[in-house]
């Protein structure tokens, strides 16, 4: 029995029983909530945004205790996107300014003052919560999370060091674009690992993504010879997917303490490894620099970074997230003047593709019959 016939047995319009339909895959709670009448159908699908049946159960709980009506609601959801949006527009200016900045810093001590920025620019923000006497309801992190938060510092130590290495090897634009794996790795970690769902546009997505990201670490495609600057850069997004997805085990707690953590212990590990190994400060004036550039591209995005995660759970996230490497990948073009041959532009029509599917919430197809 097809959608439509069913509508014209009880007289109903075909996207009524598509919609009465679509709310069976909503946990029960919300299910029994709708039947209740706690909430309406239209709160309902608003939750099925939400990839995790938690933040379905959270978000339920918020729209009850505070009585939100259909518009909050999905204004909180959207939020949660334009977080998302606003982490990476912070984040793009990471891959162009390291780049130049790797002229006077060495890598493994630039990743480890990255991330001490991004702590020193919270323990500010810290500060100025305590002046103004604002009181955020925000969970701190216990002892039962100790596991991912250790996870998290120790992915954080290795990702930006394995990034920058890649960047002495490549292009800017070429790394840029390569930061797009984030979004299988993230997606293919939290389905195995994390049992969220992957939904079929999003499979799509990461076919298209992995394919631009085969293309632009081919240095020689005649030749089939791999770029190591490129294989660097990937290793780095499998590290941060797997970081990322720590992270939104802990995305409920406190945004600001969690970046705290990451900037003094990812940091100051970063530091030890590059003073460890040999590696100095060649000029003063570039330590500021390096601050500044982490304060931004790595404090105020993985802040909101977290937040946006509280709403749309990893995968989805990194979708949204998806548009830093296009917008670095520009900034690279414009300050490197850099001329990519044809194999980076069909990457890059590629790579849009495949981000584009990623971040849509749309089925590729519209089912018509009743599974």
């Amino acid at each position: 029995l097809t959608q439509e016939q069913l509508a014209q047995k009880v007289g109903k319009k075909q996207s009524t029983i598509a919609n009465k339909l679509r709310l069976l895959q909503l946990p029960m709670t919300v299910q029994e909530a709708v039947r209740r009448r706690d909430i309406t159908e239209r709160h309902a699908r608003a939750l099925l945004k939400l990839d995790t049946t938690a933040k379905q159960n959270n978000m339920l709980r918020e729209i009850m205790d505070k009585g939100l009506n259909v518009e909050q609601t999905e204004q909180k959801i959207k939020k949660g996107i334009a977080f998302a949006i606003l982490a990476a527009v912070l984040y793009a200016i990471n891959a162009p300014f390291s780049k130049i900045l790797l002229e006077f810093m060495p890598p493994t001590l630039m990743a480890g003052f990255l991330y001490v920025g991004a702590g020193i620019g919270m323990i500010f923000i810290a500060l100025m919560r305590k002046i103004k006497k604002y009181e955020a309801k925000e969970l701190k992190l216990t002892k039962s999370e100790l596991p991912y938060t250790i996870a998290m510092i120790v992915l954080d130590i290795a990702a930006p060091i394995c990034l920058l290495f890649g960047l002495n090897s490549t292009t800017a634009a070429n790394a840029s674009l390569l930061n797009n794996f984030e979004i299988v790795a993230t997606a293919i970690i939290a389905l195995i690992v994390f049992k969220e769902k992957i939904s079929t546009r999003l499979w799509f997505g990461i076919f298209f993504v992995t394919l631009s990201c085969g293309i632009l670490s081919f240095e020689d495609i005649s030749s089939l010879r791999f770029s190591y600057g490129s294989l660097f850069v990937l290793l780095a997004t499998i590290c941060w997917g797997f970081e990322n997805n720590c992270t939104r085990k802990i995305s409920s707690k406190d945004p600001l303490q969690i970046v705290l953590l990451k900037g003094i212990f990812s940091g100051i590990g970063s530091l030890i490894i590059g003073l460890f190994i040999g590696e100095r400060i060649e000029a003063l004036w570039s330590t500021v620099a390096v601050l500044c550039v982490g304060f931004v591209a790595y404090g105020l995005s993985i802040y909101f970074y977290v937040y946006a995660q509280r709403l749309l759970g990893a995968a989805r996230t990194s979708a949204y997230y998806a548009v830093a490497p296009f917008i670095a990948a520009i900034l690279s073009l414009i300050i490197f003047r850099e001329i990519p041959d044809v194999t980076y532009f069909v990457a890059l029509v590629l790579m849009i593709v495949g981000a584009w599917l990623s971040s849509q919430d749309k089925p590729l197809i519209r089912k018509v019959k009743n599974e």
